[in-house]
């Protein structure tokens, strides 16, 4: 079969040219197409199911909240595996599928189960959402709102929040590719009625009067339309709030005809909504942050590109003196890793030519073989296209050329040799007749030598069939290697057999064997050193065969002592530094140290170019953090700018020596995208995880601490942290029932004026043009500060009259459960370890060895 396609070829040369010219073609056309990233995206298959409660603890979050979402989502087909975080207003459960049940599908089955969820959860706690349909790889642009150094005063973060949601994230919402445009940090603009107790308590007002005055004075109405000599009239009802003004005169009740206003009983004024997160930066304080998340599966070099090219727009619409400010830019490290795949694809191939020139001795067959690496990339990169397959650093990286023209060296060179052989017989004929005879000699050379060259490219796609069967994280990361490489020795084995005869029988010549080559002298020198030496080794064979087998003992045991990783560690080019502070830390003192931190680097590294901190938790919270938790992203220069160290490594130690001035803080050190895979795939953020489950939390925590003061002694163990699950400062109500039902009131109503209190209640919305601002009724700012304003807050009571809250609660500090993480529904506690300077399994088989030797766990 093989000798009658070559024999075709041969006869249909034209035919052979326009195919390598279609794959050519197609080849460059894929290149312009092909999704180019820089690593393999290997997020498991979750989705995300968010709940946001702003007035509810930790406790209450997982009992209301995360245990019936898990409830639902367990019986779901092709579900692997379920992870929950429960925080202050925040639930978070990720629901993992198996990789064949696609995208869609799981989230039109989660959201038919979270309709049945929310009825098990109590009214006004929360509404359960999907998170977007994103992977660890798709946050690919983030920027921060600056302001111009003589503009600095004209701005509040209020303001750039308002630009930021208004005019920012609206023009980049809806770019192909993009699914989210997340907002961090700032005040989130409101219209506050803040109360005055004092005021409520001298005129005896209620606050479910405040309330109802609000309400029914901000509304809007049709009264269909009336005809009037051939013009149809629309009647509209207009009696929406436009302004402070309109606020503050709004009426809440009459006495004896005098008008009591909302001004009379409140500050009407601007506020902000209760905050959970915040941005810094560059040690200038508060900044706005806006992230673009990228939708599952698409290409991120062409949805940076237009997310970039949008930014230009938007830039030109933005208020004078505020900018843009881009600090991390996937499209940066897609450019390094492309330079670095290009550049060694350039190199490798360079090579390849040398050697083959130099050793074939014939600059024609040379070039014949050498034309084989570019057209067989080129069929690579076309089946990429077809079969979806993303070219980064791996599924490029890995193509050995070498391998590729194996089965082009042994056909041409026989060839060659055998034209050469036969130099004679095309001494005296025509150019017509020379040609037949080439036709011939490359008919019966290349069907000679296809056989062994074929069966040694196969031997080599053998060895890759189980690269191709991986699954999982390990599919993700190496079937497109092992896909990519198939591709391109396929197109060589295809090559071999059509385009290379072809080449052969019009470009191959008689070499002149009078005159000694290079080649010729190399091959004899070559000749010269291996002769004596196989001849030693045969007459010494017992000596050569223990000499190999003491190697191949030696081999297997270095391979058993020496460590393990999964896979090297991609330098970024960024670090994630993530302090960890007390639990309960407040955010004002949160963004105050994380300032310092900037500071300290900004000034004693010249090799820091921005550093922007990430707070707590955003507007979309796929990435739940306390405010006490926070990333510290550092964007460095080049490493041909840096003076204080050599290597990441002897930086991040640095960086870590400089910062040890901040009392009470450790710090962990990682990666953007490396963090975000870990987290994403384990629920961990840290290189090694040991976890421990239980149900008292404390006990868990007790556990965690003991493992860490035993482990954080190993060598390339960094950073050991343990999650702070315990320890969260709180005001405690108990309430008194029997007072309570002496007074006629019920606990619900008493939760709902604490909530309105110093959360805040909404009770509409006010217009300003397309921008639109919550209305909320709070307690003034001083009377919201400490114990002492919620013991006097003044409830009505149904008699008439008010008492203060501990007239009918015991109110306390006390300390409650910061956080609650779950997987399969079991409590657990996470000790992180970030490795640096040593390889991961040798960290992992230290580690496990001490825990095993010195922990005991209680039962269950």
């Amino acid at each position: 079969m093989l000798s009658s396609i070559i024999k075709f070829s041969l006869k249909n040369k034209f035919s052979i040219l326009l195919f390598t010219t279609v794959i050519v073609g197609f080849g460059l056309f894929s290149l312009s197409r092909i999704s180019i990233g820089a690593v393999p995206d290997v997020t498991n298959n979750q989705v995300q199911v968010i709940t946001t409660s702003r007035n509810l603890s930790t406790q209450d979050m997982e009992q209301f909240i995360t245990y019936p979402v898990e409830l639902e989502m367990a019986n779901l087909p092709g579900v692997k595996e379920i992870r929950s975080i429960s925080k202050f207003g925040l639930s978070v459960v990720t629901i993992v599928f198996d990789e064949d049940m696609g995208t869609y599908l799981p989230r039109q089955l989660i959201a038919e189960k979270i309709k049945s969820a929310s009825e098990n959860i109590p009214k006004g706690f929360g509404s359960p959402t999907m998170g977007p349909i994103s992977t660890g790889l798709g946050e690919i642009y983030q920027y921060i709102l600056d302001v111009e150094p003589e503009f600095k005063n004209r701005y509040s973060t209020a303001d750039l929040r308002t630009i930021q949601d208004w005019i920012v994230k609206r023009q980049l919402s809806g770019i192909p590719g993009v699914v989210e445009v997340n907002t961090w940090g700032g005040y989130l603009k409101q219209y506050e009625v803040a109360i005055d107790t004092d005021k409520l308590n001298a005129m005896n007002i209620t606050a479910g009067q405040v309330f109802h005055a609000l309400e029914s004075n901000n509304s809007a109405a049709g009264g269909g339309y009336i005809e009037k000599v051939n013009q149809a009239y629309f009647i509209r009802g207009d009696g929406l709030v436009g302004s402070l003004n309109d606020i503050e005169n709004i009426v809440v009740t009459n006495r004896s005809n005098i008008p009591i206003y909302v001004k009379d009983i409140a500050d009407v004024g601007f506020g902000s909504a209760m905050r959970f997160g915040a941005i810094t930066g560059n040690a200038e304080g508060e900044k706005v942050l806006g992230q673009v998340m990228m939708l599952k599966n698409e290409n991120s070099k062409q949805v940076i590109d237009a997310v970039k090219d949008r930014v230009q727009y938007i830039s030109k619409s933005l208020p004078e003196g505020v900018y843009i400010n881009a600090f991390l830019d996937r499209s940066e490290l897609i450019k390094k890793t492309t330079h670095t795949v290009t550049e060694n694809l350039i190199l490798g191939c360079l090579i390849v030519i040398l050697v083959v020139v130099l050793l074939l001795g014939n600059l024609r067959s040379g070039f014949v073989v050498a034309s084989v690496i570019p057209l067989s990339l080129l069929f690579a990169l076309s089946m990429m296209y077809f079969f979806n397959v993303d070219a980064n650093l791996m599924s490029l990286g890995a193509i050995d050329f070498g391998i590729i023209i194996d089965g082009a060296v042994i056909i041409v060179e026989f060839i060659a040799f055998q034209i050469t052989l036969k130099a004679d017989a095309f001494k005296g004929i025509d150019k017509e007749k020379t040609q037949i005879l080439r036709n011939e000699i490359t008919q019966n050379g290349a069907s000679k030598m296809m056989n062994s060259a074929i069966f040694g490219q196969l031997i080599i796609l053998i060895v890759f069939i189980p690269i191709l069967t991986l699954s999982g994280v390990e599919g993700k990361m190496f079937r497109p290697m092992g896909l990519t490489f198939s591709f391109a020795l396929i197109g060589a084995m295809i090559l071999c057999f059509t385009y290379v005869p072809v080449m052969a029988s019009l470009f191959l010549k008689p070499m002149n064997i009078d005159k000694p080559t290079l080649t010729q002298r190399l091959i004899i020198w070559i000749n010269s050193m291996y002769e004596p030496t196989i001849e030693w080794a045969l007459g010494k064979k017992k000596l050569v065969l223990s000499l190999a087998g003491l190697l191949l003992a030696g081999s297997i045991y270095i391979f058993t002592s020496i460590g393990g990783e999964f896979i090297p560690t991609l330098d970024e080019g960024d670090f994630v530094i993530q302090p960890v502070l007390k639990t309960g830390t407040s955010l004002s003192n949160t963004i105050e140290i994380t300032t310092e931190i900037e500071r300290i680097l900004i000034d004693e590294f010249p090799e820091v170019k921005q550093v922007v901190t990430r707070i707590g938790a955003a507007e979309v919270p796929t990435d739940p953090m306390s405010m006490e938790e926070s990333d510290v992203i550092i964007v460095l220069n080049p490493k041909n700018q840096w003076t204080s160290a050599k290597t990441k490594d002897e930086l991040a130690d640095k960086f870590k020596e400089a910062l040890s001035v901040i009392p009470g803080m450790e710090v962990e050190f990682t990666q953007p995208i490396e963090m975000r895979f870990n987290e994403l795939i384990t629920g961990v953020r840290a290189d090694i995880a040991i976890k421990i489950f239980g149900e008292d939390l404390e006990l868990l925590s007790s556990k965690a601490l003991e493992i860490k003061s035993l482990i954080e002694d190993i060598e390339g163990a960094a950073d050991v942290t343990v999650e702070k699950i315990v320890g969260l400062p709180q005001m405690s109500v108990k309430y008194d029932r029997s007072k309570i039902a002496r007074y006629g009131l019920n606990i619900k109503d008493l939760n709902e004026m604490i909530a309105m209190g110093f959360a805040g209640r909404t009770v509409g919305s006010v217009f300003e043009g397309e921008k639109r601002f919550d209305m909320v009724v709070r307690l003034k700012e001083s009377k919201r500060k400490d114990l002492s304003n919620l013991k006097s807050l003044f409830v009505d009571i149904p008699g008439g009259g008010k008492i203060p809250l501990d007239e009918i609660a015991h109110i306390t500090y006390q300390k409650g459960a910061a956080k609650i993480s779950r997987d399969d529904t079991k409590r657990r506690i996470v000790v992180g370890i970030n490795v640096r300077n040593r390889d991961l399994q040798s960290v992992v088989d230290d580690v496990e060895k001490l825990i095993n030797e010195n922990i005991t766990l209680p039962v269950g």
